[in-house]
């Protein structure tokens, strides 16, 4: 059994079969061949071999001419491991005896031979390496025939990855992948929103592991604690499976919560709202109990599909959000690309600091023909229902402007045409920088509502980049830094009357609530998943009392002491309801 610490980013315990997708995209699932396919399969492995064969001795030949006979050698060495009667006997036997598809034959076979030779303490333990090649020659050479993709994953698995992208974590089909865990990535990353917002639970930034498991084999992620057990021994799956169970007897108590009023014990309403990536999900949050949606992100439209999409494809995505909620708000952002999301064709350059680059307002400003499609969708979406609208990572005043002045211009066209919108859609926007704090007073001025994303305001706040797993001790909410300007941020808004949400991680994290009812805070925007928790801790403190917390907090100068008082609190309130 090997136990493994990495970051929770989505909550949840699952237990289930591993599907490895290591760093060059092998996709090794544990998988049987039919009787009757057994000599085909045979044949196919038969195929690969010797196709593999083939390019060692390819790059043999080349190394030898470039370099001379003695840095050839490793290359014989290589077709030695790869033609050894053992090794070929074993990987028939696994296909003809066994049933063993001969991608998992290979991946098991070899792996095992490959810690073996770790395990050894001299000079013959960096041989692994060598294996790991042949592996991925063989593996390549057989995948060749019959790839793979994450999208055609037909049962229950936990996918093991070297890395996801955020546009894989969108396809992956929440059927079939019960968790997933990767060597990279940090706190805050888009994977990881994505991941909560499907509702699969997953834990990143693992550090290497994918060379200790083989596809099939049994794997538990605990999301809640960051933790992966690989070949976990059966006292340890009887220990989550009593987890899992209880977690789903918490969640139907808290079901009970969804037609009740997230209202504090002295009587102050709070505003529950939902975090949305697709259109699905809408139904989800409204089964959760939600007031309406407060942040649905827009560009998994880009993402999910190999074209720009069209304002049809906006429109009916929008419009099926604004029909589900039934005069609920939803609150519209516009594409927030770049960065950690991957960038549209127009703009396939790689950037040295994509964070600090062409993404989110600033890529829509640019990119104009691209920016007017989506605000007509939302424009006619907004004849439907409450549809409002909010640019992200607005950092300048002239940005802000700019974007308003598009958006007026695509309305005055709208009406030119005859086609409903409402002229008097709300318009808001992102406070997820320092400067954009710092100019709150100014901005308040210009816009309805403000939100909140506190994912990119400690991430710029901190300079800390969000998916780097090296720096992820560093990115923290409870900051000092990030609490002060949360405080700032709230004072403005309220002195200025205008509405104000947090709609970041953060505000999804029961530990926090408290902190944020606190400094001022009436609205929150969370994944669909934390809906009833958030709801709970609403119902079950007074604002009277949160305030103290929010002004002790304050006074803390460091994440660490801000974090420990805030859990402290937590335990103190489970504490007492359970009494």
């Amino acid at each position: 059994m090997l136990k493994l610490q990495g970051i929770a980013v989505s909550p949840g315990v699952t237990i289930g079969e591993a599907l490895v997708l290591d760093s060059e995209g092998f996709r090794i699932p544990r998988r049987f061949v039919e009787r009757s396919a057994v000599d085909t399969e045979l044949e196919r492995l038969k195929t690969a071999v010797a196709e593999t064969a083939r390019e060692i001795e390819h790059n043999r030949d080349a190394i030898r001419a470039e370099l001379g006979e003695q840095y050839s050698a490793i290359f014989d060495a290589h077709l030695a491991m790869l033609h050894d009667e053992r090794l070929q006997a074993e990987l028939t036997s696994a296909v003809r005896d066994k049933n063993w598809w001969p991608e998992y034959a290979v991946s098991r076979t070899l792996r095992r031979y490959a810690k073996a030779f770790q395990n050894l303490d001299n000079h013959i333990a960096q041989r692994a390496h060598d294996i790991y090649d042949i592996e991925k020659g063989l593996l390549r050479n057989l995948l060749g025939q019959r790839r793979e993709t994450l999208a055609a994953i037909s049962q229950p698995v936990v996918v093991l990855a070297h890395n996801l992208t955020p546009s894989e974590t969108a396809n992956l089909d929440r059927q079939f992948v019960k968790g997933f865990a990767t060597e990279l990535g940090g706190p805050g990353s888009h994977t990881a929103i994505v991941a909560e917002g499907l509702e699969i639970p997953a834990v990143v930034g693992l550090g290497p592991f994918l060379a200790d498991v083989s596809g099939g084999e049994p794997v538990i992620l605990d999301g809640n604690q960051g933790i992966v057990i690989l070949q976990p021994d059966e006292e340890t799956i009887a220990r989550y499976r009593v987890e899992v169970e209880t977690a789903r007897t918490v969640a139907a108590k808290l079901d009970q919560l969804r037609d009740l009023p997230a209202e504090t014990t002295d009587g102050v309403r709070i505003q529950i709202t939902g975090n949305i990536e697709f259109p699905s999900e809408a139904e989800l949050c409204l089964s959760r109990g939600c007031d309406g949606i407060g942040l649905y992100r827009t560009e998994f439209l880009y993402l999910t599909s190999k074209r720009e999409p069209t304002e049809e494809d906006h429109f009916a995505a929008y419009s099926e959000v604004v029909k589900a909620m039934h005069g609920k708000p939803v609150v519209i952002r516009t594409l927030d690309l770049g960065a950690d999301k991957m960038l549209t064709e127009r703009t396939p350059e790689e950037e040295r600091n994509p964070c600090l680059g062409l993404r989110s307002i600033r890529l829509s400003l640019r990119q104009l023909p691209m920016f007017r499609t989506q605000l007509r969708a939302i424009l006619r979406s907004s004849a439907l229902g409450d549809v409002r609208v909010m640019f992200p990572l607005v950092s300048t005043i002239l940005e802000l402007r700019q974007a308003r002045m598009v958006l007026a211009d695509v309305m005055e066209d709208l009406a030119e045409h005859g086609i409903a919108f409402n002229a008097k859609m709300p318009v808001g926007m992102m406070v997820e920088t320092p400067a954009a704090v710092m100019m709150l007073d100014a901005f308040i001025k210009e816009v309805d509502f403000v939100s909140i994303g506190t994912n990119d305001l400690i991430q710029y706040t901190l300079a800390v980049d969000r998916s780097n797993k090296e720096v992820a001790d560093l990115y923290n909410a409870c900051d000092p830094a990030v609490l002060r300007l949360l405080r700032r941020s709230l004072d403005v808004a309220g002195e200025a009357g205008v509405p104000a949400n947090v709609c970041g991680q953060m505000s999804g994290s029961v530990t926090y609530t408290q902190l944020l009812l606190g400094l001022g805070l009436r609205q929150l925007s969370v994944p669909a998943s934390a809906i009833p928790e958030v709801k709970q801790v609403c119902r079950s403190v007074s604002v009277a009392e949160c305030r103290v917390i929010a002004e002790r907090a304050l006074t803390m100068d460091s994440a660490r002491e801000v974090k420990a008082f805030l859990r402290d609190q937590m335990r103190r309130l489970l504490s007492e309801s359970v009494a």
